[in-house]
């Protein structure tokens, strides 16, 4: 077994923050490999499943990391000591397992070898939000996207976002009409990822101004997930019906999505090929979807080398011991059009 230093959730005066301890991983599965976590970015999820408690006392958060393999699992196919990995995992899902801390688990598929001229930090901005935009667009029970449907339009609701900024270039690949919405001050941006119109989500005209850039719009994805950024992206899609496919598990805040929409949803880990749960919430495992993921991952090195798809821009922490004021950060709303990464 292999101890890891980590941020380790703990109750502190009534609430969850995080310590740093020593953890010891769990059973590592045939087609893991152990890494040595080298940089680890931040992700929305990290701070919400701590302030909610989602996984109680011991809980080790963090999804997205690169890292060099120390050891290869048995049945490891893709992946040889000694290489510079970026993977995904559920940070919290298994006890004592997560990318905030000195070393965790690498899946052999749903990882990716980080090309050279591609600096670390930036690397590790990809692997959850770009595989959220890929599944979202392209999973059966999201989106559903005919990937060979050039011309197609979508509504990526928050461009800027992470998720977003990942979804505007993958869709731009297929030729997809891209109309997204954000802050004014990162139209420019969202613009040179390939969107081809760009809204303020504040502005009273915004599903107006829609519906006239994409009258025929059938497929919106909402990346931010809340009860109003759902509702009114729903009201951009014709009347003759369409899909709306939220971030947000268990479609949460969809409360008032206009009637005429379908509404799904996108859960990242079913790119992993296991049987999930959190609460009364239940995914079973996917093959299409695994395989999704794995053929995204294998194409990444290439698209960045290719300059198809650019990381997230990045704040840089020099060491996880600054993790509360990334928090923090995140709980202020100080985090726009970047990604916080923390050097390991």
């Amino acid at each position: 077994m292999t101890n890891s230093t980590a941020y380790v959730q703990r109750e502190r005066d009534g609430k969850q923050t995080l310590v740093k301890d020593d953890v010891q991983l769990p059973e590592r599965a045939a087609h893991q490999s152990l890494v040595k976590v080298q940089y680890v970015a931040q992700n929305p999820t990290d701070i919400q499943t701590l302030d909610s408690n989602a996984f109680g006392d011991g809980t080790v958060l963090g999804c997205d990391f690169v890292g060099t393999v120390e050891e290869t699992g048995k049945d490891t196919k893709n992946l040889e000591k000694g290489d510079v990995v970026a993977g995904l995992i559920w940070g919290g899902e298994i006890k004592g397992l997560g990318a905030y801390g000195s070393h965790t688990f690498v899946d052999d598929r749903i990882s990716f070898k980080v090309p050279d001229g591609v600096k670390m930090e930036d690397a590790a901005t990809l692997p959850l939000a770009s595989c959220t935009a890929w599944l979202a667009m392209f999973s059966k029970d999201c989106l559903a996207i005919p990937k060979k449907n050039a011309k197609t339009s979508i509504l990526i609701w928050g461009g800027s976002s992470s998720v977003g900024s990942y979804a505007i270039q993958e869709a731009a690949m297929y030729g997809f009409n891209i109309i997204t919405t954000c802050s004014p001050q990162n139209f420019d941006l969202v613009k040179k990822l390939g969107a081809a119109h760009a809204f303020d989500y504040n502005d009273s005209a915004v599903v107006e101004d829609i519906k006239k850039a994409a009258p025929d719009l059938e497929y919106t994805f909402d990346t931010i997930g809340s009860r109003d950024s759902s509702a009114q992206a729903s009201k951009a899609i014709r009347s003759g019906g369409g899909t709306l496919c939220t971030v947000r598990p268990g479609k949460a805040n969809t409360e008032d999505v206009a009637k005429h929409v379908k509404i799904t949803d996108v859960l990242v880990w079913t790119a992993f090929l296991k049987d999930h749960q959190y609460k009364e919430f239940k995914w079973p495992a996917s093959i299409d979807d695994h395989e999704l993921s794995a053929e995204l991952f294998e194409k990444l090195p290439a698209y960045l080398e290719q300059g198809k798809i650019k990381p997230n821009n990045v704040k840089l922490f020099d060491s996880l011991d600054s993790i509360h004021d990334g928090f923090a950060m995140h709980r202020e709303g100080k985090i726009s059009s970047f990604k916080i990464v923390y050097k390991v």
